[in-house]
């Protein structure tokens, strides 16, 4: 569609193990902007092009990732290739319950190093962008100087009118300390039109007592939209000076909740910016996030969500 709007979303997307240690493995890719990149270019379709900024390497594992994404309609034209870089390893297991454990081994990840030039091709474009999606773990891999560049681009474009999305995705282990992380998600949260918040994560930023104390704190900020994922319980949207809302969630049993806050993210970002409204998006979003934790792995077959999209 020649007049789609173009939407970036910036990140890490790592080479995926999944299965036991010592175990049988299966490869795949995944990361949790990638991911909602993937879910919302299948559930937009030709009506959003979205593009992934990323640092990859100049190895042949760089290489397959790029045509994985342009398999998945995403465009790559905001990829910068870090020569001496390659792209980060994480594994997967799953327990009886579908919860999962991580390990990671990316301390030489090119997405890094996606800052560390004058000029970037995500920097190049933001003039020409109608949206910007980033996350907390987007925040988190890159070193201060390379946050301070990613959150300018948030103000300039949220100066102008885009719609710059922060999804809170908050890891402990990949920042030197809470403070650290509060105080750039301050800024982060300041910088945006839309934030993205799973209360639990805000709990433990926060150090929060209790869940509610979280969801409270999120409604607060001054983000003009917020959309709170509280597990089970409704879906809180909070969008402008209208009464918070309740989105109901779907009652399904997980078979692994990898990606369910990205794929939420995806869907969400595809129907609002087809117009629909801030509960519409959410009801979207429930709907398929729910379809995605009863399959294992970050990106599901996309047989298994074609009446989503």
């Amino acid at each position: 569609m020649a007049n789609a709007p173009r939407v970036a979303l910036f990140g890490e997307c790592m080479l995926e193990l999944q299965g036991e240690a010592f175990g049988t493995m299966r490869q795949a890719f995944g990361g949790d902007t990638l991911n909602t990149a993937v879910y919302l270019a299948r559930c937009a379709g030709p009506a959003v092009r979205a593009t992934y900024a990323t640092g990859l390497g100049e190895d042949r594992l760089s290489d397959g990732l790029v045509q994985r994404w342009q398999a998945e309609g995403l465009d790559v034209g905001l990829v910068r290739r870090v020569h001496g870089r390659t792209p980060g390893l994480y594994l997967i297991e799953v327990d009886a319950s579908g919860e999962r454990t991580f390990s990671y081994w990316r301390d030489q990840s090119a997405a890094k190093a996606y800052f560390d030039a004058p000029q970037t091709p995500l920097e190049e474009a933001a003039g020409r962008l109608d949206a910007l999606y980033l996350s907390g773990i987007s925040l988190a891999i890159l070193p201060p100087a390379g946050r301070e560049r990613l959150l300018a681009l948030m103000r300039a474009m949220q100066a102008r009118g885009a719609l710059v999305a922060f999804d809170n995705n908050y890891r402990p282990r990949l920042w030197a300390e809470p403070e650290e992380a509060r105080h750039w998600y301050a800024q982060a949260y300041a910088a945006s039109s839309l934030a993205l918040i799973t209360a639990d994560d805000e709990q433990a930023l926060h150090a929060l007592p209790a869940l509610e104390d979280a969801v409270t704190r999120a409604l607060a900020l001054p983000t003009p939209e917020v959309v709170v994922k509280r597990g089970r319980l409704a879906t809180l949207v909070r969008a402008g000076q209208a009464p918070v809302a309740e989105v109901p969630t779907l009652d399904v049993k997980p078979v692994d909740t990898t990606a369910a806050g990205d794929s939420f993210a995806g869907a969400y970002l595809a129907a609002r910016l087809a117009g629909r409204s801030p509960q519409e998006a959410a009801a979207r979003g429930n709907q398929l996030a729910a379809r995605v934790i009863q399959h294992r792995g970050a990106l599901i077959p996309r047989e298994a969500m074609a009446d989503l999209m």
